[in-house]
């Protein structure tokens, strides 16, 4: 590492968010704040309860006062403050089928208004993201839609409230992860649409969270051809600086995805993508992996490319001084704004009023609950449960069988259900042939079984008048439960 006078180490800092492990901060960590470390992002690791979290929280300010305490909280099945009593929402797109913009608004300010009293500065949420592509893996029930005009809708609402509760609120994935085919968090995701189509479908709720005032806006690590065929939209200036900063008038502070993400670290890796993305126009990096040694290396390719004259100083200084201005407006800890109705009933009253099937007969009794489902996202998803779960704290004797794989022995399930409700619940059985043999199978013995969808609606589960949750967060699930009594 080239020696480089303190203010531009300084100013480097600034432009890293990190994440840790354990309820206790790291060592190299405190000693980054002491020289102007930009953020943490919390993960549901960092996360004991509410009391330890505000103690944590209140820790790091005291390192430096204008540390930016971040996390992922979009609401359903994405939560990493459950352990600290994180109001149970549904997803975005559970938001979008009731399609109440002041329902939307009302989610977004209980789990903000959560994330003040627990001492988090910013929420990276809403995805602003349009879900296009059936086939897309990690978009989904996480978009309020696939319509840009009613995404655009409750972006504005969502952010609108997060901004009144005095929380700072980040669209993502900018210009638009929703008609890919790959996760990037696994690979390289690449857009293949023309320039006209990404204008008109992707950009519209990213032009009303502007619009809205969104002090942040987080990248994608999606190749779009039609717009820079070179780079990812993380590492091209095309994207974050003629486009997101010049043509929509963004100027807040732009944060990249996590680097350590496969579409980055299998690429052009950490390192090297800090320094791209800082002179593409990004503010600040995410690297959510607790590795010391990795965050130190980001930090070191960015001296050294302002010693070698490959990154101007100006730039990391402008990204400083735009991080230094969202921290001092959203950085202290703030009590939250206003008290609205009760967190958790907001949450579901939202997830009710997604529930949408064809009237049941009466209440079904004791079911015999088969619950197949995807593995959750390590990244993302950390705090799941299952129907069979909540449907035996109301119903005791409900039996049943979880399943995140395949196969599936649909022989002894009929079997173990014979003379009991069979329902079948599956989450995007389209994306997982495994379950669509299974419930395939079982429905074709038992036609009489009720089927659930508890991710994106599919065509035999609308075709047997079954029930949609549209999500599978906690709130979901309940109103599940809920409409099987």
């Amino acid at each position: 590492m080239t020696t480089l006078p303190d203010d531009l180490i300084e100013a480097a800092h600034r432009c890293l968010v990190l994440g840790f492990d354990g309820t206790t901060l790291p060592g190299e960590l405190k000693r980054l704040a002491d020289t102007g470390l930009g953020g943490v992002i919390l993960h549901t690791r960092n996360v004991a309860g509410r009391g330890q979290l505000r103690a944590l929280t209140d820790e790091l300010r005291l390192l430096r006062p204008g540390l930016l305490v971040t996390v992922d909280q979009e609401g359903g099945g994405i939560s990493h403050l459950a352990r600290a009593g994180a109001p149970e929402t549904p997803g975005a797109w559970a938001l979008g089928v009731v399609d109440d913009t002041a329902l939307t608004a009302a989610v977004a300010d209980a789990l903000a208004r959560h994330l003040a009293e627990c001492g988090v500065a910013v929420s990276f949420a809403p995805l602003a993201d349009v879900h296009r592509d059936a086939a897309n893996p990690i978009v989904r029930t996480r978009a309020f839609g696939s319509d840009p005009d009613q995404a655009a809708r409750h972006v504005t609402a969502w952010t609108e409230a997060t901004l009144a509760a005095g929380v700072a609120p980040c669209a993502k994935h900018f210009p638009g992860h929703g008609s890919t085919t790959v996760d990037s968090h696994l690979g390289t995701a690449v857009d293949t649409r023309s320039e006209r189509a990404l204008r008109e479908m992707d950009l519209p709720p990213f032009q009303a969270a502007v619009a809205a005032g969104v002090p942040l806006v987080m990248t994608a690590h999606v190749v779009y051809p039609a717009l820079d065929a070179g780079a990812p939209a993380t590492l091209s200036r095309r994207v974050l600086t003629d486009l997101l900063r010049t043509e929509l008038g963004f100027q807040g502070v732009i944060v990249t995805d996590a680097l350590e993400m496969k579409a980055i670290a299998d690429t052009v890796g950490e390192p090297a993508a800090a320094v791209a993305a800082i002179a593409a126009g990004a503010d600040q990096l995410i690297i959510a992996r607790p590795d010391p040694e990795l965050w130190l290396r980001c930090r070191d390719a960015l001296l050294d490319a302002m010693a070698g004259g490959t990154l101007d100083p100006a730039r990391v200084v402008d990204a400083a001084r735009r991080v230094d201005t969202l921290a001092e407006r959203f950085a202290p800890p703030l009590a939250a704004a206003g008290r609205g109705p009760d967190p958790e009933d907001v949450g579901l009253l939202a997830a009710r009023r997604a529930i949408r099937w064809k009237p049941l007969p009466g209440p079904i009794v004791d079911p015999y609950v088969v619950d197949l489902h995807r593995r959750p996202n390590p990244a993302l998803e950390w705090a799941r449960t299952d129907l069979l779960t909540l449907l035996r704290e109301v119903m005791p004797a409900t039996d049943g069988v979880v399943a995140s794989e395949g196969p599936v022995d649909v022989a002894a399930i009929l079997r173990r259900a014979q003379g009991r409700p069979l329902l079948i619940a599956t989450e995007d059985a389209d994306l997982h042939p495994w379950q669509a043999a299974a419930r395939t199978a079982l429905f074709t013995a038992r036609p009489d079984a009720l089927l659930v969808a508890t991710g994106m609606p599919d065509a035999e589960t609308e075709a047997a008048d079954g029930l949609c949750s549209y999500g599978r967060g906690r709130a979901n699930l309940r109103a599940v439960a809920e409409a099987l009594l």
